[in-house]
């Protein structure tokens, strides 16, 4: 009503300048503005010699807004646009809450768009597991015996779980699921369930892992399954390869990071958090609060945190703006995004302090059970790295730079006998890595027409090159060229302050033992299911979203009831109308400012980080001059 009201407050002032300009007979070609204010004026000495610059005796009309201005049927069929889009943009959140709820009673199974068969079923092994390993059995309508040749080597995918459900890998038909079969090959898909086994580690995740892994290359003798690793899984996947050695084939990691601490100053503030929110201990307060488990939930919101700008606004502006044309992708992509798993205390845990503080993957510190250690210099097999510049949860830096930690140089690497090619994109996000169809139809599908000349390459590192001279993303060999050429491992080496890493780890030890030992035992006394279970739906995350069900909120009925008429006869805006432009145009302006506003978050999250744990004598010494002043006395130089 009120964007209304300006509309029809501006529309009246234009008539007014053109009623004026009419009387005074002054030619729109003649009114000039004032050659004073084309200029930055500062102070009020410039501001008055620019109105005395100024005619006084003609008006001032703006002829771009006049040229500009929305007649009144214009402004009548914004009016009703914005009115229809409106409702059914609600209409679609009422949606989204719908299915969300659908999914949780039917107890969040996986969201693949194929069909498949259980094969195994962890939660039943010996040191149970929450994972399952399914066989892909048919794609729309070609099914296993249609679509497979058993020429050609299996390959396993397994999803991340890292707060959302698993299917991101084959949720739709043009995913890594889908390439892989339309390539020939036997397809597997490992999944988890939605709530970990009592005292769930993650050693009993990675010899569930390695059993799977077994059984499917007894199915196909003297055929290495090859591993598709997406984002988090893409460490499980290398953990793996490196203690089923001479098990697996090549091994993919799609947007996985290694590297914890690397990453571009300024640009993956992500890494720091760990730091700023003094180590392990308050993930392991939540898995606490949880009864023994942690919320998925936490670590999707850290992601849409990331990029506020995009989760909380051009998403939902971006829906609202196309909501006839997006509202299908729309209900797609949240029906997964919204569906969020519970990893174990002990996984959490672990993953924490030895992963994103700890960093003990690339050093060769991490331990997967008493008796073993992870080496990935034992890894024989070749690897595959997938990692795009426009990705800032998993960066290049996060991908690659283990490179240079495990092989001192080149010569280091071609002497173990290793063959590690990566590709880059060059602007695609993180999710746009395993959902983008694009994407899957060319680089997923040019990795697995490489495979086999990816083997054949002798040990050193390389950059695979994809030529696509017809810009089509659908297309096979020979249609686009596949080039492998020879990097240097010291090229890979990325700065970074590893001694302020260092002191974060020491601060999240004491800060975990100080909360393990006084805090957690009441922690752990005050929880019980039913206030996990009332923790877990007061969080926004779901909150947000299943509020706006007609199950919760009986004002969406009504949305509902108009909302399906006016789906039935929209009266669309024409393209050309000049306020869908300025819509558009208001729209970006918010998001500018919401970057901005980001951009200042993480530039001074960045800053307090380096006072902490990279210049801690200067924090020394500005708490001795605040403790000082506070005092009323002069601190001593050099104290």
């Amino acid at each position: 009503q009120i964007e209304t009201e300006n509309i029809m407050k501006h529309a009246a002032q234009q008539t007014s300048a053109r009623a004026l300009d009419a009387k005074t007979r002054v030619p729109k070609a003649d009114v000039q503005p004032a050659q004073g204010l084309n200029v930055v004026v500062k102070g009020r000495a410039a501001v008055k010699h620019a109105k005395s610059i100024a005619s006084p005796d003609k008006p001032k009309v703006n002829v771009s807004d006049n040229a500009n201005a929305p007649s009144a049927q214009e402004l009548m069929e914004y009016q009703r646009d914005f009115f229809e889009r409106s409702i059914l943009f609600w209409d679609t959140l009422r949606k989204r809450a719908n299915n969300m709820l659908e999914h949780e009673r039917a107890g969040m199974p996986p969201l693949l768009d194929f069909k498949y068969e259980t094969l195994l079923d962890a939660r039943e092994f010996e040191r149970p597991a929450n994972y399952a390993l399914l066989r892909i059995t048919q794609v729309g309508e070609d099914c296993w015996d249609d679509c497979v040749d058993l020429d050609k080597p299996p390959v396993i995918v397994v999803d991340p779980r890292a707060g959302h459900g698993p299917g991101i890998g084959g949720f739709k038909h043009d995913s890594e699921v889908g390439m892989a079969m339309h390539e020939g090959h036997p397809v597997y898909f490992v999944i988890f369930f939605p709530e970990p086994a009592p005292g769930q580690t993650l050693a009993d995740v990675l010899h569930a892992l390695r059993r799977f892994v077994e059984d499917v290359a007894q199915r196909h003798p003297g055929k290495p399954p090859v591993l598709y690793g997406n984002c988090q899984a893409g460490w499980a996947v290398t953990l793996l390869a490196a203690d089923c050695e001479g098990l697996t084939g090549p091994v993919v990691l799609n947007g996985s990071p290694l590297s914890y601490w690397a990453g571009e100053s300024g640009v993956n503030p992500m890494r720091l958090s760990g730091g700023l929110l003094g180590g392990a201990w308050l993930a392991h307060l939540t898995a606490d609060l949880g009864n023994g488990r942690f919320d998925g939930a936490w670590l999707a919101q850290n992601f849409e945190s990331l990029k506020p700008e995009k989760a909380i606004w051009e998403k939902y502006a971006h829906l609202f703006n196309n909501v006839d044309s997006e509202q299908e992708r729309f209900l797609e992509f949240e029906r997964w995004w919204g569906g969020f798993y519970f990893l174990s205390r002990e996984e959490i845990l672990a993953i924490v302090e030895n992963l994103f503080i700890g960093n003990q993957i690339e050093q060769g510190l991490f331990q997967i059970c008493d008796e073993h250690t992870a080496d990935l210099r034992r890894i024989r097999n070749p690897l595959v790295i997938f990692a795009s510049y426009g990705d800032n949860i998993t960066p290049p830096q996060q991908a690659l730079g283990w490179i240079p930690a495990v092989y001192a140089n080149t010569a280091d690497l071609k002497r173990a006998g290793q063959r590690i090619v990566y590709l880059t994109n060059p602007h695609v996000g993180h999710l746009g890595i395993f959902v983008s169809a694009s994407v899957a139809r060319l680089e997923h599908r040019a990795i697995l027409e490489s495979l086999a000349d990816i083997e054949a390459l002798a040990p050193g590192l390389y950059e695979m090159k994809i030529e696509n001279p017809s810009g089509d993303p659908d297309c096979h060999k020979p249609a686009f060229g596949v080039r492998f050429e020879p990097r240097r491992v010291e090229d890979l080496v990325h700065e970074m302050p590893s001694a302020a890493f260092d002191r974060v780890e020491k601060v999240s030890q004491f800060n975990e033992t100080m909360y393990r030992t006084f805090l957690s035992p009441w922690m752990k006394a005050m929880s019980t299911p039913w206030t996990a279970e009332m923790l877990k739906w007061l969080h926004p995350m779901r909150s947000s979203r299943y509020l706006l069900s007609e199950a919760f909120n009986p004002w969406m009925r009504g949305v509902a009831a108009l909302a399906e008429p006016l789906a039935a006869n929209r009266h669309r805006l024409e393209p050309n109308n000049p306020l869908i432009e300025r819509e558009r145009k208001t729209i970006e302006k918010f998001t500018q400012a919401l970057e901005k506003a980001r951009e200042t978050r993480d530039a001074t999250s960045e800053q307090v980080f380096r006072l902490i744990f990279e210049q801690p004598e200067m924090l020394a010494e500005l708490l001795l001059r605040m403790r000082a002043a506070a005092s009323g006395t002069r601190p001593s130089v050099g104290k």
